[in-house]
């Protein structure tokens, strides 16, 4: 399979799962997809090996239920420690399979590794996997996010970038503006920041979260949000 074979969204009509992290990336992808004619029929996200939280945000599981509740689709979730993560996720994907589905939702932008990792697990489970976000302008991306009318809560930064006064806060157009001010990335690609979507066109309702402490864990902070 080459690059350019997975830059586009899964064929119009057909059913697709998301690699879903709960965040704005993730989101965006699923909604490019079904903005394209395609139908979400379920979102995978994988847990720590407790089963307590997100490899990718650390997003408890009852966030992530409220989401695909909000959503309208089924959520698996799946937890694995890192050794086992890509064994785990093929066996997650083998799962789908039954279901019928065979194309796979990311919502990389550009960084190579993690593509040629999904062209490699989607393959092994005989599945095509699209990234609907593949090489479109960061800031852009950011802002069609913002424009469509989605809401998402910043819960994780990495301490030598933001300080903690941004956990918590929702982004929007003039945060944007801050962020290129100082040098962070719009999207947060190089790990500056990780969101919770809470709202927007795919929810049917949006989800009222509470925050809680704010725990470090390596060199990040996030702030704990519940339902």
């Amino acid at each position: 399979m080459t690059i350019s074979a997975v830059k586009n969204t899964p064929p119009a009509g057909t059913e697709f799962f998301c690699s879903w992290s709960g965040g704005k990336d993730s989101c965006l992808a699923a909604y490019r997809a079904v903005q394209a004619g395609c139908n979400l029929s379920m979102i995978l996200t994988m847990l720590n090996e407790e089963g307590v939280r997100s490899r990718s945000h650390g997003l408890t599981e009852d966030v992530l239920r409220g989401q695909s509740e909000s959503i309208g689709v089924p959520i698996m979730v799946t937890p694995t420690t890192w050794d086992g993560y890509e064994s785990a996720f093929i066996e997650s994907l083998n799962t789908i399979g039954k279901s019928d589905i065979k194309n796979g939702v990311f919502g990389d932008i550009d960084f190579i590794p993690h593509l040629e990792w999904e062209e490699k697990v989607c393959g092994e489970a005989g599945m095509t996997p699209y990234l609907p976000l593949w090489k479109v302008d960061r800031r852009a991306l950011l802002e069609e996010f913002l424009d469509a009318g989605f809401q998402a809560m910043i819960v994780t930064i990495r301490s030598e970038s933001l300080d903690e006064s941004y956990l918590g806060r929702y982004l929007d157009h003039a945060l944007i503006e801050q962020f290129e001010k100082i040098g962070i990335d719009p999207c947060g690609e190089n790990g500056e920041y990780h969101t919770v979507v809470t709202a927007g066109p795919l929810f049917k309702e949006p989800l009222s979260l509470n925050t809680g402490a704010i725990v470090e864990r390596a060199g990040y902070l996030a702030v704990d949000v519940g339902l």
